[in-house]
């Protein structure tokens, strides 16, 4: 019998444990010690970013900003239906409307020609995703944001190391999130990342940041004592899991190097049998480069999708769909406009990832392939 072929195994350098044992000896085990300070540096001088601030998660990066951006009741956010809950529930939670935007026929990202139509008077922000790492068009949604008055937030939870024309993600528009779940291509368990490219942001960021005080300041000697100044939050993550996090940092092109001909692999062995069979694969324009986070498969509908995951499964092969679209989710159907966005329900439907890690071996990658041709021959016939 062949051994399992899971979705994901997060992969470890080898030099984590090290940076977590001299943490233990520093006895500094809470936020904002050296490693943090490493890590965010690492982010403001490899991709000059603005002031870069580690977090416990992703979402809360996304929550740091909805703060940030004074999202209140009443105010209305663009955010794309097919992602994830938490680029929604940040600005939910401050009171916001969200208004759902469709995603694009090539690509699972936004449709960003179908944001003005969404934009009203009472629009404050615009949430975009880099999904799959694979940038927006961002010269469309900055043009939106600087004639209409929006702050733009890149949920770059996926886009680590990837670029739109030259330029880093999560580092052009005024506001962007990173993560480091163990599914992303650099890894803390959990953890993410805030980008404040908008300076106006920075002072009130590192307040929110540490609980409403301004704790920081205090510790870089800019005030004789710290107190409870401005709302916020226990945002930081411990120094334990920074010093994880910069021995992955570390290792990134490394690893980048690695998933990408993972991913190159999987392209060559696919790309001939997807174009006969009407299989979508990957997209990437001109405008934005691949970081390799995840390979997919658009298949023609749900039926095709479930038994090919089933066929999968047979040969101990872990491949999982992706995101359910938010506006028909049971808790916000009933606060949607009835619009509707048949592109996300087609990615809800239709999308497959396949296994992609940095110890998935060659020939594991070519049972995988075979698997899947040969599996959806047995469908078609």
């Amino acid at each position: 019998m062949e051994h399992k072929i899971p979705f994901n195994k997060p992969f470890l350098t080898g030099k984590e444990e090290h940076n977590i044992g001299l943490t233990l000896k520093s006895g500094h085990l809470s936020g904002n010690g050296s490693f943090t300070q490493k890590c965010q540096n690492y982010f403001e001088s490899q991709y000059r970013f603005g002031k870069c601030l580690l977090t416990s998660s992703c979402t809360d990066a996304l929550e740091i900003a909805a703060i940030l951006l004074d999202i209140q009741a009443g105010d209305e956010v663009i955010v794309p239906s097919y992602t994830f809950v938490s680029t929604a529930n940040p600005f939910l939670l401050r009171g916001a409307k969200i208004v759902f935007a469709d995603s694009r026929a090539d690509h699972p990202g936004i449709d960003e020609l179908s944001i003005e139509a969404l934009i009203t008077p009472k629009t404050k922000a615009i949430v975009v995703v880099h999904y799959a790492g694979v940038a927006c068009d961002m010269d469309i949604i900055m043009e939106l944001a600087n004639r209409y008055g929006l702050w733009v937030v890149e949920d770059a939870a996926q886009a680590i190391d990837a670029y739109y024309k030259g330029k880093p993600l999560g580092g052009i528009g005024h506001l962007g999130a990173f993560s480091f779940h163990e599914t992303k291509n650099i890894i803390c368990g959990e953890g993410g990342l805030l980008v404040i490219n908008d300076e106006r942001f920075i002072k009130r960021a590192e307040i929110i940041w540490e609980k409403g005080t301004n704790r920081s300041a205090f510790f870089r000697g800019e005030v004789d004592k710290y107190g409870w100044v401005d709302i916020g939050s226990s945002f930081l993550p411990s120094e334990l899991v920074a010093a994880f996090l910069h021995a992955q940092l570390e290792n990134l092109s490394f690893i980048q190097k690695r998933r990408t001909e993972i991913w190159e692999r999987y392209y060559e062995n696919l790309k001939d049998f997807a174009m006969e069979q009407n299989i979508m694969l990957p997209y990437v324009p001109e405008y934005a480069t691949n970081n390799s986070h995840m390979f997919y498969l658009v298949l023609k509908n749900l039926q095709e999708r479930s038994a090919l995951i089933q066929k999968l499964k047979e040969k101990d092969i872990h491949a999982v769909f992706h995101y359910l679209s938010l506006h028909n989710s049971s808790f916000f159907r009933g606060k949607h406009d009835q619009r509707e966005l048949p592109n996300s329900d087609r990615y809800t439907d239709s999308l497959l990832r396949l296994p992609l890690f940095f110890e998935l071996t060659e020939q594991d990658q070519n049972r995988v392939t075979e698997t899947i041709k040969n599996s959806l021959l047995i469908v078609k016939n």
